[in-house]
């Protein structure tokens, strides 16, 4: 059986958009190829040079997965938490009639549910709200635009077995608000989410596919980078 992989990973760069209380990122070029000359590895006749980056950034940049220590001081960090929350059986929900700080209903949920063929059952959800597409490239909307995934559709999903959701932005509740109902109801239930995947709209429409975004082993780590690929069956 082929198989189709689709990137759903947010390349990290320098001073990349972060959440609105969270630094960007620094990464830079640390040892070059035309420096590492003067270490004089490798022969005269064939030296070795390499090049390293510097990487400074929280562990909740670019496309991520949240810990439950996230906002639970009682939580697993990331190193803790069993790979299996990670990846499994996937569905994504069309959602691109979802505008800019709008809130993600039940209503819609289940709206999106229906057309995706796909019954909702212990499935990591991807939630595809077009937003990152519409945005990316402007700074601030990009960090102030998020649509809110509403505690009642959390309830939803969490009620069908769904363990972990994903969405394009940088986070579950909108920008607008410093409540965080979403966030708060996550760790009331122990469930999680992927925060800044794109190119979702490569998997709506797809039905069941799998996916896969492990994290970093942290110790002792609030969240992770990650991967995030859709393997789909063809």
């Amino acid at each position: 059986m082929a198989q189709e992989i689709i990137d759903l990973s947010l390349t990290v760069e320098d001073n990349m958009p972060a959440h609105k209380l969270f630094q960007s990122p620094i990464y830079l070029t640390a040892l070059t190829h035309e420096t590492t000359k003067s270490f004089g590895l490798g022969t005269k006749e064939d030296p070795m040079t390499f090049q390293t980056n510097y990487i400074g950034m929280l562990d909740h940049v670019g496309t991520h997965v949240d810990a439950f220590k996230h906002v639970n001081p009682k939580g697993k960090s990331i190193d803790e938490m069993p790979l299996s929350l990670f990846m499994g059986k996937a569905v994504c929900l069309d959602l691109r009639n979802i505008k800019d700080l709008e809130d993600i209903t039940v209503k819609h949920m289940e709206e999106a549910e229906k057309k995706s063929g796909v019954k909702i059952d212990g499935h990591i959800v991807l939630l595809c709200t077009g937003f990152h597409a519409r945005n990316y490239h402007d700074r601030k909307q990009i960090v102030w635009g998020n649509p809110e995934l509403t505690v009642e559709a959390t309830k939803w999903l969490f009620d069908r077995g769904s363990k972990m959701h994903g969405v394009e932005g940088p986070s579950t509740d909108k920008p607008t608000s410093n409540l965080f109902p979403q966030h708060r109801l996550c760790r009331d239930l122990g469930v999680s989410h992927f925060e800044w995947l794109v190119n979702l709209e490569k998997v709506v429409g797809k039905g069941e596919f799998q996916f896969i975004g492990l994290p970093i082993k942290f110790k002792g780590g609030s969240g992770s980078p990650v991967r995030a690929v859709a393997v789909i069956n063809s």
